[in-house]
């Protein structure tokens, strides 16, 4: 396993048949325990785990960092997100409750909220330990097992939170641990005494992971990639909607889902924005992750930042125009001379047609277009198979939620850009996935429900 600085950090052995049998096994074990606990005996073991998590934040983060790349500076802001998801679970675990319904001469019927059973968590690399985190704490919450699979090109965190889970006192085996790529992936899909899949990464896996769980008709949560559109209207605050491309564009080196990587800019600010964005974005702090000061880290490997310059390339070959950035960058420092760098790009002149505007690019590329009303506005933005995120500047509050409401995006954003409050359920539309992670919403996705009706007379036969 390579970090991103291009340095063998450890070696991983991926997971086949034998250990993915033996993992789902081992928590299928541990599952029968996990589910005879009550609700609040459940929550303690959520919020010990939390405690550990918030104890050795500075560590975990540090470890994510070499992980995956991105600063540590962020790395600290998703351990914090992932300790507080926990704690949000650890909450609602004692409250998880059916309801009673009276029927006619004193009869009745109750429902039971009930877990699945083994559920398999498949990562991406971009948020490894608090993807795990958002996945596995509604998950035990409700009562079910995980066996979690991270993404190949970021194997390490994921295992410290196992130990963590391991300390907190859940019983042995409830969050197992598989290594692998598509392979592992398979078997875990496959498995029989697998009872739900949530995966996290690109359409075209989503697509095979929906395939073969439909072979078993197993419930599938996918949080699938996006193009989603950032619109800023002319009665923004100038400056609030600038910082606010920027967390939409290049937060961990722009390899994340739901940026709002089309930036509608009406007419009249065009050249303001553009400005002021680029002229911020050349200021962007790249170097070592480890480093305070440091605000862009490392992409994830080198085949991802060669696609990533190719879709630069091709936007230029298209009519766009580079306004700062795109360029490989090459660090002073020795130890980073092998490092996946880039410099954050802006691109400027661009159309609704062209590649760079259509398909995902997953790195630090910002693609600003013109617009100039809000109804040709909505309809552009709209025109995408994708429907994960979507964001507004306006000053202008009933425009903001007007525009909002017409938006077919699943997280949307008003004045603010790409922040996760755990409270609020997260997920897409269209092409970008369904199911909710986060919020009360996820309790839908990690338990069943069964109806029990009860007679309190003599059954009255028909025959």
């Amino acid at each position: 396993f390579k970090m991103c600085l291009g340095r063998v950090i450890c070696k991983v052995v991926c997971s086949g048949q034998k250990e993915v049998d033996l993992a789902v096994q081992s928590a299928k074990a541990a599952f029968k325990i996990w589910s005879q606990m009550s609700g609040m005996e459940r929550s303690r073991v959520l919020l010990e785990a939390a405690r550990i998590i918030r104890e050795q934040r500075e560590e975990i983060a540090t470890m994510e960092t070499i992980n995956n790349g991105k600063s540590i500076f962020e790395a600290r802001v998703d351990i914090d997100i992932s300790w507080q998801c926990l704690e949000y679970y650890a909450g609602l675990a004692g409250s998880l409750a059916g309801e009673h319904i009276q029927l006619p001469g004193g009869s009745f019927g109750y429902t039971r909220r009930e877990p699945l059973g083994v559920c398999v968590g498949i990562g991406a690399w971009n948020y490894p330990f608090q993807i795990a985190c958002w996945k596995s704490a509604p998950a035990l919450a409700c009562g079910n097992a995980m066996v979690f699979k991270p993404s190949p090109f970021t194997p390490v965190s994921v295992v410290r939170l196992a130990e963590i889970f391991t300390e907190a006192g859940v019983p042995k085996g409830l969050f197992n641990v598989v290594q692998g790529g598509a392979a592992t992936g398979q078997f875990l899909c496959h498995h029989p005494d697998v009872a739900k899949i949530s995966f996290t990464g690109s359409v075209p896996t989503g697509i095979k992971i929906m395939e073969m769980a439909a072979k078993g008709i197993k419930p599938v949560t996918l949080e699938l990639g996006g193009k989603s559109p950032l619109i800023i209207f002319s009665d923004c605050a100038l400056e609030n909607a600038v910082n606010g491309a920027l967390m939409a564009n290049f937060l961990t080196q722009g390899e994340v889902c739901c940026n709002g990587t089309r930036v509608f800019v009406e007419r009249k600010i065009l050249d303001a924005f553009t400005k002021e964005v680029v002229k911020r974005t050349q200021k962007i702090k790249i170097g070592d992750p480890l480093l305070e000061d440091t605000r862009m880290g490392a992409l994830i490997n080198r085949p991802h930042l060669d696609r990533v310059q190719g879709f630069i390339k091709q936007a230029k070959e298209q009519g766009a125009e580079v306004l700062c950035g795109g360029d490989l960058w090459v660090p002073d420092d020795p130890k980073l001379k092998n490092g996946y760098y880039m410099r954050p790009c802006v691109l400027g002149n661009c159309t609704d047609d062209m590649t760079c505007v259509k398909e995902e690019i997953f790195g630090p590329v910002m693609s600003i277009l013109p617009f100039d009303t809000e109804e040709e506005v909505v309809e552009r933005a709209n025109n995408t198979k994708f429907g994960l995120a979507g964001g507004v500047f306006t000053r202008d509050i009933q425009k903001a939620h007007r525009v909002v409401a017409a938006l077919k995006a699943g997280m949307c954003f008003i004045n603010n850009y790409n922040i996760s409050p755990v409270e609020l359920p997260f997920g897409g539309y269209k092409a970008s996935g369904f199911g909710r992670e986060n919020g009360r919403a996820a309790i839908e996705y990690y338990s069943q429900l069964k109806t029990v009706c009860v007679e309190m007379g003599d059954v009255e036969s028909v025959f």
